[in-house]
């Protein structure tokens, strides 16, 4: 980590990094001297990166019970899905106009190493953030990066993931391979169908296991 960050901002990024990774999750509370305790840092910074989690709409802070990471309700689970797909479809449709050969190889072994990783959904989990991100890079467009990292931290919010059992994977990796496919032959149209496909797909998926 960049030795010129703050101890707040080396607080916030290890919150971030333990969010991502699923040690706490929306709903959970986070008590300042267990997360100092856990993160090896003074209260203070962890303090001051829990007012910057609450001022990206991560946390929010309840009377009489501190800091609690955001939990989404399906109305705005839907709205956030709507918004990716149109991002989604965007950044695929852009990736199939420039990606690289050598784009398209990397976007086909993390769909391969999705595959290989379907009995540690946490790795699988990370893996298919990659292969996501790899597709908006390619896709030549700052802005639209800005505005994906933008939505990540409301992705957060989502809870565990959905790669849980091997049907899930074998789906995501099918549904993959599509979406890398358009993006190889540099078609523009099929590249953000099975984009948008993916991700009514997903949206179901999450869905089903909110409702379970």
């Amino acid at each position: 980590m960049d030795a010129d960050l703050s101890q707040g901002e080396v607080a916030f990024f290890k919150l971030m990094n333990a969010i991502e990774k699923g040690i706490y999750q929306p709903g959970d509370r986070l008590r300042e001297i267990e997360i100092a305790d856990r993160l090896a840092l003074s209260r203070t910074p962890i303090r001051e990166a829990l007012r910057r989690l609450e001022a990206e709409n991560i946390v929010e802070h309840r009377p009489r019970v501190g800091a609690i990471i955001r939990r989404l309700g399906q109305p705005e689970v839907v709205e956030l899905y709507e918004m990716r797909l149109v991002l989604e479809r965007t950044a695929a449709e852009m990736a199939a106009k420039h990606a690289a050969e050598a784009e398209v190889d990397a976007l086909g072994d993390l769909n391969d190493e999705i595959a290989r990783n379907g009995t540690n959904p946490a790795l699988a989990a990370a893996t298919n953030q990659k292969f996501h991100r790899a597709i908006y890079l390619a896709g030549r467009n700052r802005f639209l990066l800005d505005a994906a990292r933008a939505m990540n931290n409301a992705l957060l919010l989502l809870g565990p993931t959905t790669l849980a059992d091997a049907d899930r994977i074998s789906t995501v990796v099918a549904q993959h391979a599509q979406i890398t496919e358009a993006i190889s032959a540099g078609d523009i149209e099929g590249a953000g169908a099975a984009a948008e496909a993916h991700l009514q797909t997903s949206l179901r998926y999450r869905l089903q296991v909110m409702r379970s």
